[in-house]
């Protein structure tokens, strides 16, 4: 073969190569990191939103700028937010650094209310903790849930003195104290946690397990519930999960026959022992999407370091005396949390996803926060910032038209209008058409 012949072969090879990769990238797009990924409709999470805007007088302003900067998203980006308390509520300056860059990313954050911790004397909460650190959290555009109100582990110590009508009682109380005091500040509630291992729970004896095995899962979860409701009927209260089996199924079926007020579905995702990957994720959405109510991935963990080992049954029986990341697994991390997000942000019925580990070493020594330990940016931090503040972000200028009308595909959330000179503060949530007189 001549030397014209193998370069018409090498080139019309390479040139099958692109065409293949230009096809598939047409097809797929591009991740953040430059790797491919489908296309997903996110259609649900935006509004085509139609704005006109008047003087005083009635009269349309025609051919003016409108400046539309997006302030929140309805969508709750969430993490656990325990780092705010030593500095909201002790003025600890060390961590500002570490809530300011929180803050950069989400608008959603979790609270500790574990009732060993915070009430670990009978009758002297810690509540003006939580609640300057909630109230400091609000003031920054965050929603805070609570969690958990009920829960066998982290459980106080002092109710085993009672009998199981008083600790029933006690449950009760406890529910209504913190339900009714926060109200306005926290509105959501982790109101029970892991029922499903509940009533069988043998590593330790506590007073939740007693009263559930005496009441029964559903007949402990419906009495929770409404104690909760009753409390404060506006609130959104979740019921949450670590089983994602057909056991946690069969569950919420129970309650939602017996009429307990599920707001949402509560789902946790610790990953510490490999990622689910998007077969098991998709499938673990379609058959909680079944009963049709909003789902919460509520205590997310990817990690950036050595996989936990498999044969491992509860992940608080690993310890060790550190878990460091490595670059790898930042990289790892970054890619698995990137596919998760744009997988759930997809899917119409789940409304909120929450990092359990903001920084890390934090439960188990894990390497699984979005900073590391000496405070720095990790790739899964900055990927995820360029999801939620660009990409998932709305933020232009449009030209007002002859009627004095803009329509904009905007993300659902709030936003700051400027035209004028003049600022209005608005939320974008459905298509109807918005007046707006300046």
């Amino acid at each position: 073969m001549t030397k014209n012949g193998q370069y018409l072969i090498i080139s019309f090879y390479y040139f099958c190569v692109l065409y293949i990769i230009f096809k598939k990238i047409a097809y797929e797009g591009n991740s953040i990191f430059g790797r491919k990924v489908a296309k997903m409709d996110i259609s649900h999470r935006k509004v085509s939103k139609k704005l006109q805007f008047k003087d005083a007088n009635g009269v349309a302003l025609v051919n003016k700028k409108v400046a539309v900067k997006q302030t929140n998203h309805s969508f709750l980006f969430g993490c656990g937010a325990f780092d705010f308390i030593p500095y909201a509520f002790e003025g600890k300056e060390e961590y500002k650094e570490v809530t300011d860059s929180w803050l950069e990313i989400f608008n959603y954050g979790t609270l500790p209310f574990y009732w060993g911790q915070y009430e670990p004397e009978e009758g002297k909460p810690n509540r003006d903790k939580l609640m300057k650190t909630a109230e400091y959290l609000k003031s920054k555009g965050v929603r805070v849930k609570g969690h958990p109100l009920c829960w066998h582990t982290e459980c106080a110590k002092w109710l085993m003195n009672y009998d199981n009508e008083t600790i029933m009682q006690k449950q009760l109380e406890r529910i209504d104290r913190e339900v009714s005091g926060f109200k306005g500040v926290i509105d959501m509630w982790d109101v029970i946690n892991e029922v499903v291992i509940m009533p069988i729970f043998d590593k330790y004896d506590n007073a939740i397990t007693r009263i559930c095995k005496e009441k029964g899962r559903v007949g402990l979860i419906k009495t929770v519930f409404d104690k909760a409701h009753e409390s404060n009927p506006e609130a959104t209260l979740l019921l949450n999960d670590f089983n994602t089996s057909v056991n946690y199924e069969i569950l919420i079926d129970g309650c939602l026959n017996a009429g307990v007020p599920i707001s949402a579905i509560g789902i946790q995702s610790h990953q510490h022992q490999g990622y689910w990957g998007k077969e098991k994720l998709e499938e673990v959405l379609d058959r909680f999407s079944s009963f049709g109510l909003p789902i919460h991935f509520t205590e997310n963990t990817l990690i950036s370091g050595e996989i936990m080992p498999a044969h491992i049954v509860d992940l608080n029986d690993w310890q060790v005396d550190e878990w460091p990341s490595t670059p790898e697994g930042e990289e790892r991390q970054a890619r698995e949390i990137e596919e998760m997000y744009r997988i759930l942000f997809a899917h119409p019925l789940v409304e909120a996803i929450t990092t359990w580990d903001y920084r890390d070493g934090a439960w188990l020594k894990a390497p699984s926060g979005y900073i590391r330990l000496d405070n720095s940016l990790k790739p899964s931090y900055k990927m995820l910032k360029k999801l939620v503040k660009e990409e998932w972000w709305t933020d232009t200028t449009v030209t007002t038209d002859s009627e004095g009308c803009i329509t904009i595909d905007a993300f659902k959330g709030d936003y700051k209008i400027s035209i004028e000179g003049v600022d209005k503060e608005i939320t974008f949530t459905d298509d109807n058409l918005m007046t707006i007189t300046i």
